[in-house]
């Protein structure tokens, strides 16, 4: 088994997906004595390759074209495939971002491969790779195998620990890249988001406000809570279904999935839709004046009472607690 593993990027710089990627691969690589090879394909990163030996890569190759500094979905299948191939690598590793999500049934179609999707385990069994993956909704989960000669798998962030980089660095090869112009032909228009904040994806620490804050006006107090632990903004699709909060914040089955240390959930009823999407988090706090809302049922804690009392006092306790005021 030899593993390819394609390390997202953006703006020359490694999403933390892509670190949590390698050392999977290489965790998995170590149990079958076979090798890590992790692909980057941009505009200009050849100079961030090299890290990637840190979190456990053999080697790393780097498709590097002007070109492809933006996402091009047709142009990035077609390197990742050809990549696989050339190297003969029989399994490919993609994060489940919104980018690896879109890329990895194109590469399954071009390599003919058995796809598992959003995985949250690993686990290599008579020199198989074994996936944990959840369906319906999170309500169960399936292990699960792949029997075509290639393999993709994606993997959910978050999930996954990087750890922390040995400092090694990883001998970089340069990939040959041929590209017509029809594979470049799906890129339209990027729009950057420019306000730094944390894309609730990735985010370690998240506070989601639902429709019981009543108004987009009342967000600030879950921005401010947000702030002080350091986290992500998320909301309900019911907040966003409203105009709310932008569609990126969104969490849930039509949102995005997360996985992070602490989850909040404040004025959040807790529907299949959303406990889909957030329901693997390690500790789940619920905040709702309603006492049988579902979100109690998969709260790690829960405060019973009125959002609008508990989250500024919440604020101010976190403030004091990590010397913020």
């Amino acid at each position: 088994m030899k593993i390819l593993v394609v390390a997202e990027q953006r703006d020359n710089k490694f999403k933390k997906p892509a670190f949590e990627a390698v050392r999977a691969a290489r965790n998995a690589a170590d149990q079958t004595g076979s090798e890590v090879i992790a692909l980057v394909i941009g505009g200009a990163v050849e100079s961030i390759a090299p890290s990637l030996g840190g979190y456990g890569a053999n080697k790393v190759l780097v498709a590097q074209d002007a070109r492809l500094a933006s996402y091009a979905p047709r142009a990035y299948a077609k390197l990742i495939a050809s990549a696989a191939r050339s190297q003969q690598a029989d399994v490919v590793f993609l994060s489940a971002t919104s980018m690896g999500k879109d890329l990895a049934p194109r590469v399954a179609v071009k390599l003919e491969a058995g796809l598992a999707s959003d995985c949250t385990a690993l686990v290599v069994e008579s020199g198989a790779l074994v996936a944990t993956r959840p369906l319906y909704a999170g309500k169960t989960t399936a292990q699960v195998s792949i029997k075509s000669a290639f393999k993709v798998f994606t993997l959910r962030p978050n999930v996954f620990a990087a750890g922390e980089t040995s400092g090694a660095t990883a001998p970089v090869e340069t990939m040959g890249i041929e590209l017509d112009e029809k594979d470049l032909a799906c890129v339209v228009r990027e729009t950057k988001q420019t306000s730094g904040k944390l894309d609730v994806a990735e985010a370690d620490i998240i506070v989601t406000g639902g429709r019981g804050l009543k108004g987009p006006e009342n967000f600030g107090m879950i921005e401010q809570l947000a702030d002080a632990l350091g986290g992500a903004v998320g909301a309900s699709r019911a907040v966003v279904d409203a105009g709310w909060r932008p569609h990126d914040e969104q969490v849930g089955q039509t949102g995005k999935t997360v996985s992070p240390s602490l989850y909040i959930a404040v004025a959040v009823s807790g529907a299949i839709q959303h406990l889909a999407g957030m329901s693997s988090s390690k500790y789940i706090v619920a905040i709702n004046k309603d006492k049988d809302a579902p979100i109690f049922q998969v709260a790690s804690y829960g405060i019973v009472g009125d959002a609008f009392d508990i989250v500024p006092a919440l604020t101010a306790e976190v403030k004091k607690l990590l010397g913020k005021n």
